[in-house]
C-alpha cells in the first residue's frame, strides 16, 4: 500500500513495508514513536519538491478545493505505470474520488489511514531525507502566509483601496462641476438670461453654448441634435427677444473654454462611474445588489477597506456616516439617528417617512451579512445578495399595506393589531374625606338667606327715594335761597343717620319696616318747621 503525504515543501510517496503492524488502529501510534520504529513501517519511495511558494500554494488551493495539480498529476502517472495494483492512502476522501478518476488508482480512506498520517507527520523529518528541518520550518511559514492571504482574497482583482480612491474621486467631481456649471449659467446670463430657464439641463446648456456662441447665431443655427423640437423652437424666439446685454468676442471666448472643462469632466465622471460600478461587482457583489454602488463604495471608503467593513456590526452599518448627530444626540440625551449612509439606498428612499427607520434597519442586518460574505466567502457570485434583496421587498411591501389580509367575521377583528400606548395614571388625594360634617347643607342654608334678604333691601331703598322727593318739593316752595345751605348740612346728617337706621332695620324682619316709616316723616316735618321759625 502507497502513502501520498503533502508537506509545504512538496508531495511525499511513502510506501509500508509491513501491513501487519497497522491492523491495530489503537496501537499505531506506538510504532512511530522514534524515527528508527517509522523507518521499518514505510519507507520514502518518491519525493516531488516545490520550486518556490508560488507553485505551493498552488498546490495548497487545488488541493483545499479537492482538485488535483499539475505536479501531482504527473507524480501519481508516474506511480500509476510501475505500481498499479497498489492501492493509494489519502487523508482526503473527495481527493480520492477525482484521483481514480483521473489516474485510475483506487484510493483508500479509514481511521487507519488517519492515524498512519498522524504517525508520519510527527516524525517526518527523520523520514524525509535531503531537507533540513530549519528549511522545512520557513517554507511552512511562507505558505501559511501565502495561503492566509489567498483565503482572505488579498489579491489583485479584490484590492478595495482602488474603490476608496474611485468614490472620493467621484465626489470632489460633482462638486467641482457644480461650482463650473453654476459659474458658466451665470456668466452667460449675462448675455442670453432666457436660455437658463428654457434649458434645465446642466450639459445640454453647455454644449448649445458651446456650439452656437453668440445669442444672434441662435435664429440660424440648427439644434435638432441637441434639443428636442419644441425646446429648439422656445430656444430661437427666446434669443429674438432676449434683454441680455451685448459681449464681446473675447469674452465669448472665454466662456466657451469653460464650456468645454465642463463637457470633459462630465465625460470623465460617467467613465469613472462605470469604472467604479465593475469593481464593485467583483470585489462585493452581494453589498451592490443590497444598496447599490455608491452607497456601498461609501460605506467600504467610510470603514477603510472591505475587511474593516465586515468586522462592525450591523448596528454600526445602521448609523455609519452619522456620527456627529449620534454624539450630539447622546450628549444631549435625545433620539438618536436611525440611519447614516444607509439612507441614500434605494430601499430606504422608496419607503414612506414612518416606515424609514424599520427598513434601514433591517437593510442594515442582511448588508451586514453580504459584506462578511463578500470579504470572507470563497464564492464570488451575488445569490445571497439576491434573495436577501427579494425578502426585503416583500417585507417591505407587507409594511406598506400594513399587514391587513382579507378575513371575515371575527378573525377580522382579531388580526388587526392596535398601536400600544402606555397610560400612567397618577391619582391625588382628595381632602374631602376626610371631614365627617356635613358641610353642603350648610352652605345651602347661607344661600337661602342671602337670596332672602336681597328684595328687602331694594324696597327700602325705593321708600328712601320717594320721602327725599318729597322733602325736596316741600323746601323749593318755602325756603328762601339763604336757607338752602342750611338744608343741605341737614340733609347730610339726615342721610348718614338714614344710613345708620336702615342698617339696623335689615336686621329686623321686614315688617317693622313697613311700620316705622311714618315716625320718620313726622320727625322730618317737625325739623323743617323749628328751621322755618
Amino acid at each position: 500500500m502507497l502513502v501520498l503525504f503533502e508537506t509545504a515543501a512538496g508531495y511525499a510517496i511513502f510506501k509500508v513495508l509491513d501491513e501487519s503492524k497497522l491492523q491495530e488502529v489503537d496501537s499505531i501510534w506506538k510504532e512511530f514513536e522514534t524515527p528508527e520504529k517509522a523507518n521499518k513501517v514505510v519507507k520514502l519511495k518518491h519525493f516531488e519538491k516545490f520550486q518556490d511558494t508560488t507553485e505551493a500554494l498552488a498546490a495548497s488551493t487545488a488541493l483545499v478545493e479537492g482538485k488535483i495539480g499539475k505536479n501531482l498529476k504527473k507524480v501519481l502517472r508516474k506511480i500509476a505505470a510501475k505500481e498499479a495494483h497498489e492501492q493509494l492512502a489519502i487523508a482526503d476522501a473527495k481527493l480520492g474520488g477525482v484521483i481514480k478518476d483521473k489516474v485510475n488508482i483506487s484510493c483508500v480512506h479509514t481511521s487507519m489511514v488517519t492515524e498512519l498520517m498522524r504517525g508520519i507527520r510527527n516524525q517526518v523529518d527523520g523520514l524525509i531525507t535531503g531537507i533540513s528541518s530549519r528549511e522545512m520550518a520557513a517554507m511552512s511559514l511562507g505558505l501559511a502566509h501565502s495561503l492566509s492571504r489567498y483565503k482572505l482574497k488579498f489579491s489583485p482583482d479584490k484590492v478595495d483601496t482602488m474603490i476608496v480612491q474611485a468614490i472620493s474621486l467621484l465626489d470632489d467631481l460633482d462638486k467641482e462641476l457644480n461650482n463650473y456649471i453654476m459659474r458658466c449659467r451665470e456668466w452667460y446670463g449675462w448675455h442670453f438670461p432666457e436660455l437658463g430657464k428654457v434649458i434645465t439641463d446642466n450639459l445640454a446648456y453647455c454644449k448649445c453654448v458651446r456650439a452656437v456662441g453668440d445669442r444672434i447665431n441662435f435664429a440660424t443655427f440648427d439644434l435638432s441634435e441637441l434639443l428636442p423640437e419644441e425646446v429648439e423652437t422656445e430656444v430661437k424666439a427666446a434669443a429674438e427677444i432676449s434683454m441680455g446685454t451685448e459681449v464681446s468676442e473675447e469674452d465669448i471666448n472665454n466662456i466657451l473654454h469653460l464650456c468645454d472643462q465642463v463637457i470633459e469632466i462630465s465625460e470623465y465622471r460617467s467613465q469613472l462611474y462605470d469604472y467604479l460600478k465593475n469593481r464593485m461587482m467583483a470585489i462585493a457583489p452581494n453589498l451592490t445588489v443590497l444598496v447599490g454602488e455608491l452607497v456601498g463604495a461609501r460605506l467600504i471608503a467610510h470603514a477603510g477597506s472591505l475587511l474593516n467593513l465586515a468586522k462592525h456590526p450591523a448596528s454600526t452599518v445602521q448609523i455609519l456616516g452619522a456620527e456627529k448627530a449620534l454624539f450630539r444626540a447622546l450628549k444631549t440625551r435625545k433620539d438618536t439617528p436611525k440611519y447614516g449612509l444607509i439612507y441614500h439606498a434605494s430601499l430606504v428612499g422608496q419607503t414612506t417617512p414612518k416606515n424609514k427607520g424599520k427598513i434601514s434597519r433591517m437593510l442594515a442586518a442582511k448588508a451586514a451579512l453580504a459584506i462578511r460574505y463578500d470579504a470572507l466567502g470563497e464564492d464570488t457570485n451575488a445569490e445571497l445578495g439576491v434573495e436577501t434583496r427579494a425578502k426585503l421587498e416583500s417585507r417591505l411591501r407587507h409594511l406598506e399595506e400594513k399587514g391587513l389580509k382579507r378575513i371575515s367575521g371575527t378573525g377580522k377583528a382579531l388580526a388587526r393589531a392596535e398601536k400600544y400606548q402606555h397610560k400612567s395614571e397618577v391619582r391625588t388625594y382628595d381632602p374631602s374625606g376626610d371631614s365627617t360634617l356635613p358641610a353642603v347643607p350648610k352652605k345651602r342654608k347661607f344661600e337661602e338667606v342671602e337670596e332672602e334678604e336681597q328684595p328687602t333691601e331694594i324696597k327700602v331703598k325705593a321708600k328712601k327715594a320717594k320721602v327725599e322727593v318729597v322733602q325736596e318739593e316741600e323746601e323749593i316752595e318755602e325756603e328762601t335761597p339763604k336757607k338752602k345751605k342750611k338744608k343741605k348740612k341737614i340733609k347730610v346728617e339726615e342721610e348718614e343717620a338714614e344710613a345708620v337706621e336702615v342698617e339696623v332695620e335689615e336686621e329686623e324682619p321686614s315688617t317693622s319696616t313697613a311700620a316705622e316709616t311714618p315716625k320718620k316723616k313726622k320727625k322730618k316735618k317737625k325739623v323743617k318747621q323749628e328751621e322755618d321759625e
